[in-house]
């Protein structure tokens, strides 16, 4: 095992004040118990408006982002596979930034949404270019990285390239070399997969040192939860948590959901500010 990692009850972190949550602890660590101090606020329910904008590049697909400014840690949204900045966790991300004050950057990889780019010119490794260069040029101080499904793949690579830059890490669904083993379901070109498997992670040790959350649904017919299990046993952290919602799907955006992503965030956000 790469590192000691917990099992977190979901329905134990769900809660609308001052909050505890005991995580049942696989390695030699037997009870993890943690109090959180600091109230997360309520859920907004009305939107900002960020303007859209588009960061040019040299020989790459211009690539369009929303940026809201704020406190660091910032948090950066990568979607998942055919996705992209509007959905609603996206959306649900930016606006509890909001409320907490701390930035926040969503975007579109190339060749979806807004962004430039032909869809069936991109792989895996252009899409890990995308979010470096979100990081290295739009994004400001350490980040939190928050990836949906393939987006949680593309978190941990960028995670490895920029460690000084990346302060912690929550993957939904993290679908960690997915497209390489399923690619027989999918209608993708075998180049893809053939680039693709350049950037598998799981044949080993993944060098991450950050604090992890991995969020998955037990309900998710298109990637395992198992998954989320195998990279917290690979992952060098010792700092991991898989939380597992036990009728949670693919998606995770019930509002359940939602609400259990944005506490993990403000979680994160505590631990870092504490600990500086």
């Amino acid at each position: 095992m790469a590192g000691t990692w917990s099992l977190v009850p979901a329905a134990a972190l769900v809660r609308r004040k001052s909050w505890d949550f005991a995580a049942l602890s696989f390695g030699p660590t037997a009870l993890l118990s943690r109090k959180i101090e600091r109230t997360p606020q309520r859920l907004p329910v009305c939107r900002w408006k960020t303007n859209l904008s588009f960061l040019n590049r040299r020989d790459l697909p211009n690539l369009a982002y929303k940026k809201l400014k704020g406190k660091t840690p910032g948090v950066i949204f990568i979607p998942g596979y055919l996705s992209n900045m509007n959905g609603t966790k996206a959306m649900a991300i930016e606006e509890f930034c909001k409320s907490l004050g701390h930035a926040c950057i969503r975007f579109d990889l190339s060749g979806c949404g807004n962004s430039e780019g032909k869809f069936e010119d991109c792989t895996v490794g252009k899409w890990r270019k995308d979010i470096l260069s979100i990081i290295d040029d739009i994004a400001e101080g350490p980040q939190i990285l928050v990836g949906s499904s393939m987006g949680a793949w593309l978190m941990l690579h960028a995670a490895i390239a920029r460690p000084k830059k990346v302060a912690a890490l929550i993957g939904i669904a993290t679908a960690a070399d997915s497209i390489v083993t399923k690619f027989n379901q999918l209608s993708v070109e075998y180049s893809f997969i053939k680039e693709a498997n350049l950037h598998c992670l799981l044949n080993g040790p993944i060098p991450v040192t950050c604090p992890i959350r991995l969020l998955h649904g037990m309900k998710d017919e298109v990637i395992p939860w198992q998954t989320s299990m195998q990279i917290a046993d690979q992952v060098i952290s010792s700092d991991i948590d898989v939380i597992l919602r036990k009728n949670g799907d693919h998606r995770m955006k019930e509002k359940e959901d939602i609400k259990l992503l944005v506490y993990t965030i403000d979680d994160l956000i505590d631990k870092l500010t504490t600990s500086n």
